[in-house]
């Protein structure tokens, strides 16, 4: 009987800078970004609120367009696995990194003009064969005038 594992990630985050698509030798499309997602938490010896930004390397195949729509400043939602790989560096180094490969990208609110101008007609660009049309997200009508000092925890 096989065992069974699970190797899924799921980030809603900004970009960190303009995407990057560069070719292999084999001429597949590779487009590379850094995404930062926040955590946030209340100390509770100062009573203040803490911030902590992590960067995620995030790895796209075989999208040669998105770069266009994936800027600085941009939120997106990925959905992807986790890989550690190792390489040598320049200097003969073994160096291992860990990224985050893409399975499927949704570009969510932003920042820029084209956010701006992607808002106003109400589409969103393509970023796979198979992607869904994503629906507007239903007001929460609860969530008018709550900060975070409302919150009992």
């Amino acid at each position: 009987m096989a065992t069974r594992s699970v190797n899924k990630v799921i980030l809603i985050g900004h970009l960190g800078k303009d995407a990057e698509t560069r070719y292999t030798a084999g001429g597949a499309a590779r487009t590379t970004f850094t995404l930062a997602t926040n955590y946030r938490w209340k100390d509770a010896q100062t009573g203040e609120w803490k911030d902590e930004t992590e960067w995620h390397n995030i790895v796209l195949w075989r999208q040669e367009n998105v770069a266009n729509y994936l800027t600085k400043g941009r939120q997106v939602y990925v959905e992807g696995r986790i890989q550690t790989r190792t390489y040598e560096d320049k200097d003969g180094q073994k160096r291992s990194v860990t990224e985050i490969v893409a399975q499927d990208i949704l570009l969510l609110g932003g920042r820029g003009a084209e956010a701006a101008a992607q808002d106003e007609s109400g589409t969103q660009p393509p970023l796979r064969g198979t992607q869904r049309p994503s629906a507007a997200p239903p007001e929460e009508p609860f969530a008018q005038g709550i900060t975070d000092d409302d919150v009992p925890f």
